[in-house]
């Protein structure tokens, strides 16, 4: 007996398409569906960490390095390809999306070039993968609230304080610290005297005076994510991390300037687009899934796909799902053209993962109560969707960056 076979998803059309964007696109979402997928049905539900075949078969595919340049062995690629590819993989799993965030350069900006080009080859390869230590138990949205300290002793840093919601972190390569190494002189910013670290590490240990706890998530299977305590942890001042807005040369990056949090704010302007494009997948997963079970399901001699109140659901939820793509691409567009877009990437962030909780909420409606069971994929869908309301900043605080920059403040009486 054949299956139906839900519409085919979206590909792209001009004026995004050229020959390249249509190869990767078809190699990632055979990927996602051959190789990704199957995993994810049998590790989610049992909340382990996907294998390192998994890992190591990406890595050969080269979504690591996918906005590395060639010469390091990337893709070469821009933001565009980067979203792109990611909604691929996040319509089979969303924590295979999120992993490849966590190399692309992340972790390399040393000061000595040998070493950073060596670091970009290793990060295009999958062989330097990290964790982004950001968030902390009184510092999630308000980063230049960070606390973590980090005292400069001869060459080498001290770091002492927490930090929570740091995914991946001990299998990770390296950890990637925003913390604080002077406290701001009266009259400067807040963010002044943050700096960002690079912890280097090895797989699946913490290093001497680390400690961690893992903390249990309703979903986002597929790697741990934990709350980090850092007691004396040694980092050489060699690994702090530098780099210019574009406008300097470099004498701004130290500790004292506000240059760690730019670049921390800047690097969350094309994650807000990554996670729109890992929410456009969950919400495509739930419609494609959706588009088979109404034909599948019968009830009073019919498909329950003929009755026109979940046709027309199911036509409302693609259509959502197609307006959040076309609108992700065109911001990750505006960021490869080097356009300033934070409130773009806010507004998409929003819209999307909004989007995505919507719809994957309704498929769990149009499965009934097959879809409040784990037998299928939609319950998967909808705690995965329901995260990425949360991080990368709330819906809220996205709500706030466009407020801003479309009402002038009143100053506070």
């Amino acid at each position: 007996m054949s299956h139906p076979q839900p519409a085919p998803a979206s590909v792209l059309t001009e004026p995004w398409a050229t020959p390249r964007r249509l190869e990767l696109q078809a190699a990632a979402r055979s990927f996602a569906l051959d190789e990704v997928k199957p995993v994810a049905d049998e590790f989610d539900p049992q909340k382990r960490e996907m294998p390192r075949s998994l890992i190591e078969a990406m890595g050969k595919r080269g979504y690591f390095g996918i906005m590395i340049d060639e010469e390091f062995g990337g893709l070469g690629c821009g933001v565009f390809e980067y979203t792109m590819i990611s909604e691929e993989l996040a319509r089979a799993w969303m924590s295979v999306a999120s992993i490849i965030a966590r190399a692309q350069g992340l972790g390399t900006d040393v000061g000595d070039v040998e070493r950073r080009a060596a670091l970009l080859r290793r990060s295009a390869a999958g062989d330097w993968i990290g964790a982004a230590g950001f968030s902390e138990p009184d510092a999630g949205s308000d980063l230049a609230g960070v606390s973590t300290r980090a005292e400069l002793d001869g060459d080498t840093y001290v770091v002492t304080g927490e930090k929570r919601w740091i995914g991946n972190a001990k299998a990770a390569d390296f950890i990637q610290l925003l913390c604080r190494t002077e406290d701001p002189a009266p009259g400067e910013k807040r963010a002044a005297g943050l700096a960002t670290l690079i912890v280097e590490k090895e797989r699946d240990e913490f290093p001497p005076g680390l400690t961690g706890t893992v903390i249990d998530k309703i979903g986002y299977h597929g790697f741990l994510t934990w709350e980090l305590h850092f007691d004396g942890v040694r980092v050489p001042a060699a690994n702090l991390a530098g780099g210019t807005d574009g406008e300097g040369d470099g004498s701004d990056s130290g500790p004292g300037s506000t240059q760690a949090f730019r670049d921390t704010q800047k690097w969350l302007n094309i994650a807000r687009v990554h996670t729109a494009a890992r929410a456009v997948g969950l919400a495509r997963a739930a419609v494609e899934d959706c588009t088979l079970y109404l034909q599948e399901r019968e009830q009073f001699g019919h498909p329950i796909g003929d009755f026109q109140a979940l046709r027309f659901m199911l036509a409302t939820m693609a259509a959502k799902v197609e307006q959040s793509r076309t609108f992700y691409r065109q911001v990750a567009d505006l960021l490869d053209r080097g356009e300033p877009c934070a409130r773009e990437s806010a507004m998409v962030k929003l819209v999307a993962t909004e989007m995505a909780v919507e719809v994957t909420n309704d498929s769990m409606q149009l499965h009934g109560g097959n879809g409040y069971t784990t037998e299928r994929q939609v319950e998967r869908y909808w705690r995965d969707a329901r995260l990425t309301t949360i991080f990368e900043g709330t819906s809220q605080i996205q709500q706030k960056i466009i407020a801003d920059s479309l009402l002038p403040r009143s100053p506070l009486e």
